[in-house]
C-alpha cells in the first residue's frame, strides 16, 4: 500500500552551507537483486564535492539509504551502520530519529530500501516537521521517493508516475523517474536559473558489486549556467548504455556479424554472416555517441570508408527492422 505524507522539509549538506533543496529516488528490483539510487539538488561541486551524490549510500546485496536535508556525515555512517546490522528500513529510520546527531530529527529527510533475507522489498521513508516547504515523500513496494524545497508536491507525484510508468531494467526506470523531475525550479532556488537543479547522479548496483565498484555509476557535478543537469545525465546514460551493449552483447549477436580488419585505416568491412532481419540502417558513432555517418541498406554494400576519420575509437550500429540493434567497436589508426 503507497503511502502519501506531506511535511516540511530542508536540505544542507554541511555546517556552514547555504539549506539546499533534493529530489531523489531509492528502489531495488526483486527478480535480480539489484539496488539503485538517483537524485539531484540545487548543491553542486562548487559548494560540496561531488554535488548531489553526496546523499547516496548503495549497499550491494543490502539496501539503499538516502539521507538528505541538514545533511550529516555521522548520520549516514550510523544509517549504513544499521543496515550492515540487520535492520530494516522502518527500524533504521526509527532509530535515526531517536538518536539523531544534533538532537534535530525535525530537520531531516530520509529514504531507504532494502531487501529481507527472503528477498522481500521493504521500504521507508522519513521527512522531518520542522523543516521548509515544499517537501514530503512516496512510499512504494520496493521504492521510497522524498523531496525537499520543492516547487510542488507534483514534483514527487511525477517521479513515482515516470517510474513505474517506465519499461526496462531498474537503471532506465530510474533514469525515466529522474526526468519526472526535469521541469524549471523542480528544487525552487533553482528557479531563477530555468534549470531543475545543479547536480545529477544514478547509481545501480548488482549483488555481486563491492559499494566502491558498482555496475553503474554517473554523477553530473556541476552543469554550466542554465544547462540542466538531469539532461546532461540522460547523455552519460545513453551513452553508458551503448558502451554497456558492446562489452556484454548477446551471444547470438556476435554469431550474426563480424567487422574487419579492426583496427582499420582505410576501408572497414562488415560482413552479415546470418541475414535473419532485414537492415535498415547503418550508422558509425563517435566515442561521445554521435552519429558521425549514417547509410541506408542499399548504400552499405558491406563496406564503410573511414580513411578521412580522426584516429581513435568509434562505433558500428546497424539498425534492424524488428527494432533491434547491433552495435560494435572498431579502432581507426
Amino acid at each position: 500500500m503507497k503511502i502519501k505524507i506531506i511535511l516540511f522539509a530542508f536540505v544542507i549538506f554541511a555546517a556552514g552551507l547555504k539549506a539546499q533543496d533534493t529530489f531523489s529516488i531509492v528502489a531495488v528490483d526483486t527478480l535480480t537483486g539489484e539496488m539503485g539510487s538517483a537524485g539531484a539538488s540545487c548543491i553542486d561541486n562548487s559548494a560540496i564535492a561531488g554535488g548531489a551524490l553526496i546523499i547516496s549510500d548503495v549497499l550491494p546485496g543490502r539496501g539503499v539509504i538516502h539521507t538528505q536535508s541538514y545533511w550529516l556525515a555521522a548520520n549516514q555512517t550510523n544509517a549504513r551502520n544499521r543496515m550492515l546490522a540487520g535492520d530494516s528500513p522502518q527500524q533504521i529510520i526509527d532509530w535515526l530519529v531517536t538518536n539523531d546527531v544534533q538532537n534535530q530529527p525535525g530537520r531531516r529527510q530520509y529514504g531507504i530500501v532494502d531487501l529481507d533475507p527472503e528477498g522481500h522489498p521493504r521500504s521507508a521513508a522519513y521527512t522531518g516537521a520542522t523543516s521548509a516547504d515544499w517537501k514530503g515523500h512516496i512510499i512504494g513496494r520496493n521504492y521510497a521517493i522524498q523531496g525537499n524545497i520543492l516547487l510542488n508536491q507534483g514534483i514527487v507525484d511525477s517521479i513515482e508516475a515516470r517510474f513505474l510508468r517506465a519499461e526496462g531494467n531498474l537503471s532506465d526506470k530510474l533514469m525515466e523517474a529522474l526526468q519526472g523531475a526535469n521541469v524549471p525550479g523542480a528544487d525552487s532556488r533553482c528557479l531563477n536559473e530555468g534549470v531543475s537543479s545543479l547536480s545529477a547522479f544514478l547509481r545501480v548496483a548488482k549483488p555481486q558489486n563491492r559499494p566502491d565498484s558498482l555496475y553503474l555509476h554517473l554523477n553530473v557535478k556541476q552543469t554550466p549556467y542554465g544547462v540542466e543537469p538531469i539532461d546532461s545525465l540522460q547523455v552519460l546514460y545513453d551513452n553508458w548504455k551503448m558502451l554497456v551493449g558492446i562489452q556484454n552483447p548477446a551471444a547470438n549477436d556476435l554469431d550474426q556479424w563480424e567487422i574487419y580488419p579492426n583496427p582499420s585505416e582505410g576501408i572497414l568491412y562488415v560482413k552479415i554472416k546470418n541475414e535473419v532481419d532485414k537492415i535498415l540502417n547503418i550508422n558509425v558513432l563517435d566515442q561521445n555517441g554521435k552519429t558521425i555517418l549514417q547509410m541506408d541498406a542499399e548504400a552499405f554494400k558491406g563496406k564503410i570508408n573511414i580513411a578521412g576519420f580522426k584516429n581513435g575509437n568509434y562505433f558500428v550500429q546497424i539498425d534492424l527492422e524488428s527494432g533491434k540493434q547491433w552495435v560494435r567497436k572498431f579502432v581507426k589508426i
